[in-house]
């Protein structure tokens, strides 16, 4: 009779959870590996080799990237990207065994997460506002402050004391929302996103098959992704919902509709499965499904053991983009003092190169003469903004940026960048290969290869 239906439904059956553990390694008592000592060596030569010359030419302005101690000993990120209602607060709950607690992640069918949740362990189940996260400097979330109280008000962190959030912290955004004015959320969204992007380790941008509209905001997000490409991971949520068929044709259409936004030779890694505790549907490839959510823990398994390896690669990323920004910054300056004559006016000079950086050959000549790859080069229209705010005469050439006791800004980072990460990297395991990150291998400008997806 119908009020048995009724009672069957709102009791499904829940998935056994025995693949989650073993691939997750949630049971094993592994000892803390010292990772304490490349911490320091790391913080030493970015305190050393890269700050100065990030403080130097105002790097922080240009990207709003400024890395605190916080931000080098942090766990691994797992940021939750996508449309509204795609299923990434389930997905969490059912990851981490939030359901039926009350602590789980609120789901339902409307646009439900209109914050940004921090979920990381704790000794115990607990709430904490945003306010009190970013004014803490011992977390890695003290730049968040930079975005204003509204936002503020839109951030809030969980903790809770489950075995995988020892290692590993996850990051739940609210939905992007097509058919609604970016203005309505009072904060700058793009560039709060763009800051979780930039330290991500693993990016899922989770889909749902029955609505796969890729609108203005959606395009906006990936252009936000370009460079981070080996971080992202594609999750078509919910696939049990089709029949194998319809699935298929979704599939292709997901790829057909991103391809234009994905601009690389290898297209990310997309995973078809349904991430909740409930059964499959009945007459769907519950195998397939089981062995693709095994792949997706793996690889999240992956970056939890790649940890050192990544934040190294994302320091000298970071380097990386330091030494551009300044080579740049220094070119903006010699051509203004070339140009510059005892008659010249020079708000009138300078406003003519900033305007019309290629009749000088700016961004042209750091290409040609010092290991830069084209896809570093930040964009023209960010330097009209930078100089607006800071004035040119306010900086000094780099060949002025030496010390006699100190030696010289440029080649330290160079140092940094070519010798000293790689080094260290060599010292954390990859012993068979410590020359995997030199500038023989990848050239400097390049950006480290991703070193855990599989052969």
């Amino acid at each position: 009779s119908p009020p048995e239906e009724v009672e069957d439904a709102s009791e499904p059956t829940k998935r056994d959870r025995s693949h989650l553990e073993n691939t997750l390694k949630l049971n094993e008592e592994k000892p803390a590996d010292d990772v304490s000592g490349v911490l320091q060596r790391l913080r030493k030569i970015y305190h050393s080799s890269i700050k100065p010359l990030e403080h130097s030419y105002r790097y922080n302005e240009l990207r709003q990237h400024e890395i605190t101690d916080g931000e080098i000993t942090s766990k691994p990120m797992v940021l939750f990207l996508g449309p509204w209602s795609v299923g990434k607060s389930s997905m969490i709950n059912y990851l981490l065994g939030l359901d039926n607690t009350p602590y789980q992640l609120y789901t339902g069918a409307e646009p439900t997460t209109s914050e940004f949740t921090v979920i990381m362990h704790g000794p115990k189940l607990k709430t904490i506002e945003g306010i009190v996260m970013a004014a803490d400097s011992t977390r890695s979330f003290s730049p968040l402050e930079k975005f204003g109280q509204n936002f503020l008000e839109k951030l809030i962190g969980i903790e809770v004391p489950h075995k995988l959030l020892e290692r590993v912290t996850f990051v739940d955004t609210p939905g992007i929302i097509e058919n609604r004015k970016q203005q309505e959320r009072g904060y700058p969204f793009n560039d709060v996103c763009q800051w979780f992007i930039d330290r991500a380790d693993l990016i899922f941008v989770v889909f749902d098959p029955t609505k796969l509209d890729v609108g203005l905001e959606l395009e906006m997000l990936f252009r936000q992704l370009k460079g981070r490409e080996s971080q992202i991971r594609i999750i078509l949520n919910k696939a049990d919902s089709l029949a194998t068929q319809e699935l298929m044709r979704v599939y292709g259409a997901l790829f057909w509709s991103l391809a234009p936004l994905i601009n690389v030779t290898e297209p990310p890694r997309v995973y078809v499965s349904s991430f909740w505790p409930h059964d499959y549907n009945p007459e769907t490839h519950r195998d397939l499904f089981l062995k693709e959510e095994i792949s997706l823990l793996e690889d999240l398994n992956q970056v939890i053991e790649n940890r050192m390896e990544n934040k190294i690669a994302f320091i000298r990323q970071h380097a990386i983009r330091v030494r551009i920004h300044a080579l740049l910054v220094d070119r903006y300056l010699q051509t203004y003092k070339d140009k510059m004559t005892f008659f010249s006016d020079g708000e009138m000079v300078f406003r003519d190169i900033v305007e019309d950086p290629d009749r000088f050959f700016i961004f042209k000549s750091i290409l040609a003469k010092t290991n830069v790859s084209k896809f570093d080069l930040p964009n023209r229209e960010a330097y009209k903004d930078f100089f607006g705010i800071n004035p040119i005469t306010s900086f000094k050439l780099l060949s002025q940026q030496c010390s006699y006791m100190g030696g010289c800004f440029l080649e330290k980072i160079e140092k940094a960048i070519t010798r000293e990460l790689p080094d260290l990297l060599g010292s954390i395991g990859l012993g068979k290969k410590p020359n995997v990150l030199s500038c023989d291998v990848t050239g400097c400008g390049e950006t480290p290869k991703n070193r855990y997806r599989k052969p």
